[in-house]
């Protein structure tokens, strides 16, 4: 009977190529890093008190690691310097990334700004972002009717 109706299986054809169409759209293209670009891989969580920002940024001091907080986007910004050169070495293979970067990530709650702690330990920054008052999710009793 296929072979009477040749075209039947096209419009499955074209729903699959729609949907993929449409998540190619949908995606979330201001979070890709632009290419040739050094990123630090960031993991953004979220509690009922706080909303934490962990990096990873490996091989830097604190002191080449800049942090703020703007209108609710929270930066963090840096440099990883290369290491000198010696005149006799010679690469065989160079995989590091060096360069510098800027991370920025709208807040999904509002934040006190007054109290973000930034800590660097062993390679991860971690920014912890205490929501404000308003922010936070205040339970509402439920009373039954008469």
């Amino acid at each position: 009977m296929r072979s009477l109706m040749p075209w039947s299986g096209m419009a499955s054809f074209r729903t699959d190529l729609d949907r993929l169409f449409d998540r190619f759209f949908d995606a979330r293209w201001e979070d890709a890093p632009a290419l040739g670009e050094w990123t630090p891989k960031v993991d953004v969580s979220e509690t009922k008190d706080a909303v934490v920002v962990k990096a990873e940024i490996p091989g830097m001091d604190a002191n080449d690691i800049r942090v703020s907080l703007q209108e609710n986007v929270l930066a963090i910004m840096g440099e990883k310097k290369q290491e000198k050169e010696e005149k006799d070495e010679r690469y065989h293979r160079m995989e590091r990334s060096y360069g510098s970067f800027t991370r920025s990530f709208a807040m999904p709650a509002g934040v006190e700004t007054g109290k973000v702690n930034a800590t660097f330990r062993n390679g991860v920054l971690t920014v912890t972002l205490p929501k404000s008052p308003e922010a936070k999710a205040t339970p509402i009793p439920v009373k039954a009717g008469q």
